[in-house]
């Protein structure tokens, strides 16, 4: 089981009952709206088999486990608790973000209301620590412990990526930072909570936890790569979609912080304001054009291939059951490797 798509249909397989149990515990507005946005139903109630995401986090945590000698089973209520933070996260950002669509369907907020989804994901925010602290297993509270400093974390990438906007000029510094807490932070306690669940040393669970770290930052580069040149048919979003709300990611970041007159016309693009409306897509064919040509795209996907490397640099580092390491990393090159 150590290529990505077996690694990430065993989690899936695994975490979706438990994952629909905890669900049940919402009441039944928050519980009706979790069940759509995770795809097991229709915004009537009837059950689909609507995409729910490739479950890379569940499959990290079981894994983490499996690399420290334990059975999945320890790590199954970890897994579910950071697939729960992980669409807390979604839900909320759809929001911040005004996208109406995610995964080809309309967004909870687009369905019922900013409030809604607000609530919504609070709830599994919230339920995602008592499934780990439920378990009753005496590794339960540094697993909580875990969960809440990386929820911490998390808002505080968010935040940082929300005051960007209001900002003409950001760092590459400042954004790897907001991309290790915004997307890095979950994926490092994923690849560390099964392993905190097993009662592993602290080594090994810092390793782990490091590799995650890592392979988050990368996991972003790619994904601010194909929030500007990604196939809709692939990320679910208007090609540009980033650009749309001329956000600062890391590809943009990189091209604004390089000398020359394609930096300086990106600049005054994103620091002027538009005409009433979206702009029209030859103009963000234009602006994708100046951060190719100022080396954004390429310089987000070589980053992202060394910090790739550097993950794996971890998990070398410490001694781990084969097939899982094996596992860890095929997971990690998958979502550095993403179609572009």
């Amino acid at each position: 089981m150590s290529t990505a798509p077996a690694c990430l249909s065993h989690g899936r397989v695994t975490i979706t009952p438990a994952l629909r149990a905890a669900v049940d515990r919402l009441d039944h507005r928050s519980r009706h709206q979790a069940a759509y946005h995770f795809g097991w139903i229709t915004v009537g109630g009837a059950p689909t088999s609507a995409d729910a995401g490739k479950a890379v986090r569940p499959a990290l945590a079981l894994l983490s486990a499996e690399a420290v000698g334990a059975p999945p089973e320890v790590a199954l209520p970890g897994a579910v608790a950071v697939e729960l933070v992980h669409n807390f996260s979604l839900v909320h950002d759809d929001l911040m973000d005004g996208d109406e669509e995610r995964r080809h369907r309309r967004t909870v907020w687009k369905l019922w209301g900013p409030s809604s989804a607000i609530l919504t994901g609070d709830a599994m925010l919230a339920l995602a620590q008592e499934v780990l602290l439920d378990t009753g297993l005496p590794t339960a509270a540094p697993a909580a412990r875990l969960l809440a400093r990386t929820t911490r974390h998390l808002i505080r990438g968010q935040v940082q990526d929300l005051s960007f906007e209001q900002r003409s000029h950001v760092t590459v510094e400042e954004c790897i930072d907001m991309a290790a807490g915004k997307t890095g932070a979950l994926l490092s306690a994923s690849a560390a909570i099964g392993a905190v669940l097993a009662g592993a040393p602290e080594a090994t669970v810092d390793a782990l936890a490091l590799y995650g770290d890592r392979v988050g930052v990368a996991f972003q580069l790619v994904d601010d790569v194909l929030g500007i040149w990604g196939d809709p048919a692939v990320t679910g979003k208007p090609v540009h979609s980033d650009l749309r709300s001329r956000k600062k990611s890391l590809p943009v970041s990189h091209a604004l912080n390089q000398d020359g007159p394609l930096s300086d016309e990106l600049a005054a693009w994103l620091t002027t304001p538009g005409e009433p409306g979206e702009p029209g897509e030859e103009e963000l064919r234009r602006v994708a054009g100046l951060i190719e040509g100022a080396g954004g795209r390429d310089w987000a996907l070589a980053e992202a291939a060394r910090r790739m490397a550097l993950a794996e640099d971890a998990l070398r580092s410490i001694e781990l059951d084969a097939g899982a390491r094996d596992g860890l990393l095929a997971l990690g090159r998958f979502v550095v490797d993403r179609e572009v």
